[in-house]
Order: C-alpha cells, then structure tokens, then sequence
C-alpha cells in the first residue's frame, strides 16, 4: 500500500511539474533580409538545393526542394515588406531586378540556396534600409543606403579578387 502512495505521489509531481512542456520543434523566426538565409537552410524545406520565390510585394512566399519539385507555401511569418531587389552588372553598376509573375502575381524575390551553403548574391531594399546578402560566407549586414550596400560587396569583391596577389 505505501509503495502504491509513493507512486501515486511521484506521477502527480511528475504530471504536475512537465504537463506543461512540450517537446516540439521551435518555429522559424519570421522571414526578415537579415535572418532569410539562415532560417530557410535550416528549414525541413531544404535539402541540397532550395529555391525561395515570393510574390504580393513580398507577403506571400513559396518555396521548393530541388528544381522539379513544385512550389509550396512558406508556412511561417515573413516580414519583407515591400522590397527591391539590386544586384551588379559587368560594370559594376546597380541594377534593379525585375522578375516575371507566378500564378499571376509579380515576383518580387527570388533566391536560389545550393548544398554548399552558398545562396543567390543581392541587395535588398526597403523603405528604411539596405541589405547585402552574401553568396557564401557571413551574415546579412544592414546599411543606410543602397550605395553604401554596394560599396561593401565592392569591397568584398576586392578583397576576395585579390587574396592571391601574394604568390
């Protein structure tokens, strides 16, 4: 009998003490030009190869594995806001992206992520700030401008361009 009052006390402390704790998975933060590269390759969504495409001035976003899997809804937040979308040309002038549609809506964003880690090169804009996402290493980094964004991988170009310049 006290055998059985001791069991009976230690499952109800037990129940008691971790009824509230789940073992879940913690959710993504929402989609921010900081924290995207990080949160979609580590996401269940990527495997090797990913491809984000949103749309709606960038309030819906799809994603899918691979290259022939069909795109599938973002689940989680996404806090893009209206951005656009810069990237260099041969001249290493700024150019504006301009996207085609999907599923007659304007693309505002598309960004590939490959099984090395690497990712798409770009400037994001919004209203406030710019954003350079590099294609391999580092994270995201925040700018006043749009300028000072291309200054950095300006820089980043140099400096990776001339990293052999001592052999």
């Amino acid at each position: 009998m006290e055998l059985l009052i001791v069991i009976f006390i230690i499952s109800l402390v037990y129940y008691l003490g971790f009824s509230g704790v789940s073992l879940h998975q913690q959710r993504p933060k929402a989609l921010t030009p900081l924290n995207l590269k990080e949160n979609i390759i580590h996401s269940a969504f990527f495997s090797q190869k990913a491809t984000l495409l949103c749309v709606n001035k960038c309030k819906e976003c799809y994603i899918r594995k691979g290259l022939s899997s069909p795109f599938k809804a973002y689940e989680n937040k996404i806090n893009l806001g209206n951005i656009k979308v810069y990237t260099l040309d041969q001249s290493d002038s700024l150019t504006q992206i301009e996207y085609r549609r999907f599923n007659d809506k304007k693309i505002c964003l598309v960004l590939d992520f490959h099984a090395n880690g690497s990712s798409t090169q770009l400037i994001l804009e919004d209203e406030k700030h710019a954003y350079f996402l590099p294609a391999f290493f580092g994270k995201a980094k925040k700018f006043d401008s749009v300028e000072d964004a291309k200054e950095y991988w300006l820089e980043k170009n140099r400096v990776v361009s001339n990293s052999g310049d001592f052999y």
